[in-house]
This record gives structure tokens, sequence and C-alpha cells, in this order.
């Protein structure tokens, strides 16, 4: 909790608004250009062991994603924050705003400013639904103008754009690094989530920095190394991670939503944020938090797959995540008829302090996948 509030202290000393995003897929390019700085509020595990406050407003069945988000925000972290941003990714996130209000006022704490937008379900190919997205985008711009008293400007929107393109290719290219085994993938997440709190200027100069490390060292992990792909809504905990390296696992794909799904594509850069947008959501890497791009994740998860020579994926699953729960048994089906092992983790709040179970799961899957590389 230390490093994610003395970063967002530094941003509040040198002036900047800082809008708390919730959930994953913000318009961080957006909320840049127009001198806000936005954090992501995820990553918070390490920082929220426990969730008491959260505990009181929100019921033990929902994930520990909200019910972190909710801790974070009672522990009187909400005045550090000039707004926060939401939309439609799951039910429990639909319904979270109202819950944040009464929860704030029961602990005699000011409203925090909440911008929400929807985010239109249904597939492009069944209903236009662009004139919806581009009214509650343009909706968005005009809340942020009259609230945090600041000015849309298309230039600097284009040069947000072109700073957040820039990271997330880079991004991509230090999973890269990953996959040919000149980087653990507990660092690559590790950089990746520390990114979420700082502004994109930093980030940039960091992943630069890692990608230079790399090319000095760079190596080759063993042709009997077993290849997986690793798929979520969150990365693995970092004791996890180090179960599956030590088993002698190397992630070659990368499909958690945190991650890949969030880096994968920047639309060309325009004057019109709603266009961009429009392009962004409906072109968006299939997600399951996306609902309009549920029947592209079966084709994506198999081309992943397939691209990458994975010989397995590990499905580290947020307990509560209905979403997700909903998709597996179907590419469980997909990926046995591929000759494609997985494995299922879920994690739960309580489970950080608790990973022999899945240690020993971990290294019977690295046997079996010994056994057939």
């Amino acid at each position: 909790m230390k490093n994610i509030m003395d970063n967002i202290k530094r941003l509040k000393d040198q002036g900047r608004k800082v809008i708390g995003c919730f959930p994953l897929y913000p318009p961080l390019e957006l909320f840049h250009s127009m001198g806000l700085a936005p954090v992501t509020l995820w990553g918070l595990r390490d920082s929220l062991p426990r969730v008491a406050e959260s505990d009181r407003h929100i019921q033990p069945y929902a994930c520990s994603v909200a019910r972190r988000l909710m801790e974070f925000l009672l522990k009187e972290n909400s005045s550090a924050l000039d707004g926060l941003f939401m939309y439609n990714a799951c039910d429990t996130l639909r319904n979270l705003p109202e819950i944040i209000d009464c929860g704030l006022a029961d602990a005699g704490r000011p409203p925090l400013p909440i911008f929400k937008m929807h985010i239109p379900a249904v597939p492009p190919d069944q209903t236009d639904s662009r004139p919806y997205l581009r009214a509650s985008i343009e909706g968005l711009i005009g809340e942020l103008e009259k609230t945090c008293n600041v000015t849309f400007a298309p230039d600097k929107f284009r040069r947000s754009v072109s700073l957040y393109r820039e990271m997330r290719e880079l991004s991509k290219m230090l999973f890269a690094s990953v996959a040919d085994g000149s980087m653990s993938y507990g660092e690559f997440s590790r950089i990746v989530t520390e990114g979420w709190f700082i502004p994109v200027e930093d980030q940039l100069l960091v992943l630069q920095s890692a990608l230079r490390d790399n090319f000095r060292k760079k190596t080759k992990p063993s042709p009997e190394s077993p290849r997986v792909v690793v798929s979520g809504i969150l990365p693995p905990p970092l004791p996890m991670i180090r179960d599956l390296e030590n088993a002698g696992i190397t992630v070659v794909g990368n499909d958690v939503a945190s991650q890949n799904r969030a880096l994968h594509y920047s639309p060309p850069a325009v004057d019109d944020p709603a266009e961009y947008y429009i392009d962004f959501y409906h072109h968006h890497y299939p997600c399951t938090t996306l609902l309009h791009s549920a029947d592209r994740r079966l084709p994506a998860i198999r081309k992943l797959v397939s691209d990458t020579g994975a010989r397995g994926v590990v499905f580290v699953g947020e307990k509560f995540c209905e979403y997700e729960y909903f998709e597996f048994p179907y590419l469980e089906q997909i990926l046995k008829e591929m000759g494609i092992r997985a494995l299922l983790l879920d994690i739960s709040l309580d489970d950080d302090e608790n990973t022999a179970a899945y240690t020993t799961r971990i290294e019977t899957f690295a046997e079996l996948m010994h056994s057939t590389v």
C-alpha cells in the first residue's frame, strides 16, 4: 500500500488530478490528454491482505478484486483521488458505484466523484451500437471538463495516443523476453503491475531500461521445457509464478486480462476521441469482461496456443468471477481436442497465504507436461 500511495502522493505533489480507474480497459489516453493522471486500481493483492472494512458492504462471495478496491477506498485513500472511473464490466462492478457512495457516507467521508460509461454488450455485427457509445464517450468528456475544470484538445489527445501506443508495444516486446527465456515472468508481471500506478512517461523509461538489460543477457529456454499459455483476469501471485518457473515451465503465451488483453491493441491516432474509442472497444482483444467480444474468445485462445507452440494452458481463476468460470468448460474441451493440457487454479482472497496445495498441483502438471514434451 505504501508504494501505491507514495506514487499517488507524488502525482498530487506535481499538481496532477488523479483518477482511479476501474475496471481494466479505461480510456487512459483521454484522461492523460486532459491533464489528469489515471491509475488503474488493480494489483492491490500485496497491499491489502485483509478487507475488514469492505466486508461490511460487499458479500464475501464477490471477487477479491472488487472487495480490495472497496477496502482501498474505505481506508481513507479515497481522499487521495479526485475521481473514480467505472464501466459495466460485470454484475459486481456495475453495482459498485452505489455501494462506494454508501460506504464513504457511512464512514463519514466526503463523496468521491464517480465517472461512469456504459460499453454496449451486443456484438457490432448484430446491432450498430456506435451512436450509443459515441454519446457515452462525449458525455464522459463533458463531465470531466465540468467536474475537474479541464479542457479537451485534439492535438494533446493525439500525443497521448502516441505515448500509450508506444507503452503497449514496448510491453509486448518485453513479454517476448519472457517467452525466449531471458526474463522471468514474475519480473515482467511486476513491471507491468507497477506501471498501473505511474505516469505513462515513466512507464516508457522503465520498459526501455528493462529491454536494454534483457538484450544483453538473451538466452534460450531448454527445448525440453514445457511451454504454456497463462490465462486469467489477473496474473498468478508471485509465489505461484515461482512455482511454475521452479517446475521448469516456460510461459510463452499471455492471455491475462490485465496484461496482454489490455496491451494488445491501439487504434490509429485521430482527433475524435469518440471515433478512437469506438475502434478501441470494438476491436479489443477478446475478453470475458467485454461481452460483445465473447464470440471471439475461443478462436483467439486456439490461435494463441497454435502460434506460440504451447503444450499447456494454465488458467488462473479469480474466485467468484462468473464470466471466467462460464468460459472454462468450453475452453477445456477445445484444448483437449487439440491435445493441449489445461490446469485451472482458483485464487481467492485468503489463498495468498496457503500456496502449498497449488505448489503440488503445479509440480504434478509439470511432470505430465515433461512426459509429453
